[in-house]
């Protein structure tokens, strides 16, 4: 009887071990320096801390100005995508909806998602696609705007890609990744948007995240 209570207590402890390990992860904050110098803007690369992505001003799948305004005190998820694009973006956009219905009920997660090729991503464009893909507006915005807004977004502040250019007609960007944000504008994650491993990794990192905000948080 005594070995079977040990056991017992054995295992619960493990199990509180287990939980405790989980409520201390800490998500590290990712600085330029921190990338490969590749995907950095040179303006930028030599960056080692303090670093927030920049403020933006877009159009969203109904025509709605969208800035960092709207994006403030939320964690959020940012893409880059065009909707014509037959590889990757539809896997990408799959692994966003189910970030979507993870956290449908929770003001404080949000999505933004941004076209690469703006000028052929209208506002209509986009509108059909957000239908087309079950989007919810309150909470996923699809925006096209400025093409070297847009790419300069990418290149020094969210670094998800490896090209440089110049955002011109023939600069073209072309990227899986999604990039994790906090309320602090800072970027705490980065994940192969077409990886069902990392889409998982993704959920519990901003569940972390959330938790660390609110301690009581559980979903």
């Amino acid at each position: 009887m005594f070995k079977i209570r040990l056991i017992y207590i054995l295992i619960f402890t493990i199990g509180l071990f287990s939980c405790s390990q989980q409520d201390n992860k800490q998500l590290p904050i990712y600085n330029p320096v921190d990338f490969k110098p590749k995907l950095v803007d040179k303006s930028v690369r030599n960056i080692s801390k303090n670093h927030t992505v920049a403020d933006f001003s877009l159009t969203n799948q109904n025509g709605i100005n969208i800035t960092n305004k709207d994006y403030e005190n939320k964690i959020y998820v940012v893409d880059f995508f065009f909707t014509s694009c037959p590889s990757i973006c539809p896997i990408m956009t799959n692994n966003m909806i189910k970030i979507q219905d993870e956290f449908i009920n929770n003001d404080d997660i949000m999505l933004l998602s941004m076209s690469v090729t703006p000028e052929i991503d209208t506002v209509e464009v986009l509108k059909k696609y957000a239908i087309e893909k079950r989007v919810n507006d309150s909470k996923w915005n699809i925006t096209t705007g400025s093409k070297k807004h847009i790419y300069e977004l990418a290149r020094k502040s969210y670094f998800a890609v490896v090209e440089q250019g110049d955002g011109g007609l023939q600069d073209f960007i072309h990227t899986p990744n999604f990039i994790l944000i906090d309320t602090k504008k800072q970027i705490r994650g980065i994940y192969d948007g077409t990886d069902d491993k990392e889409i998982s990794r993704l959920l519990k990192d901003i569940k972390v995240l959330k938790g660390q905000l609110h301690p009581r948080y559980t979903q």
